[in-house]
């Protein structure tokens, strides 16, 4: 595993990244068209429960019909393996509930 305390490249990010993540500044952001509320909330449980294990939060924002995910390593001021990681979990609970990913 890559060292979680060193921020990665914009190159790095965009070949590590899942498929409908994009990189704004210092932030990794995705959405998810969750097209109804009760998935929407679906979703941020399991990505909050993740997120607790990981001991790595992101900013999560819950609204009809989507949800936006927004990953950062604030301790060392942009994207690590850390936030990589958690966008993956992210993508694969919202995969199994049937969500689409859209541009972040």
């Amino acid at each position: 595993m890559a060292d979680p305390k060193k921020t990665l490249t914009a190159s790095e990010i965009s070949e590590a990244a899942p498929a409908g993540w994009t990189l704004d500044g210092e932030q990794l952001t995705a959405r998810f068209a969750t097209g109804d509320f009760a998935t929407g909330l679906a979703l941020v449980d399991r990505i909050g429960a993740s997120a607790e294990e990981a001991n790595h939060h992101p900013d999560i924002v819950l609204t009809y019909p989507e949800v936006t995910v927004t990953l950062s390593s604030h301790d060392v001021g942009g994207i690590t393996s850390r936030d990589i990681d958690l966008a993956w979990v992210a993508s694969g609970h919202a995969e199994a509930l049937g969500v689409a990913v859209g541009e972040g």
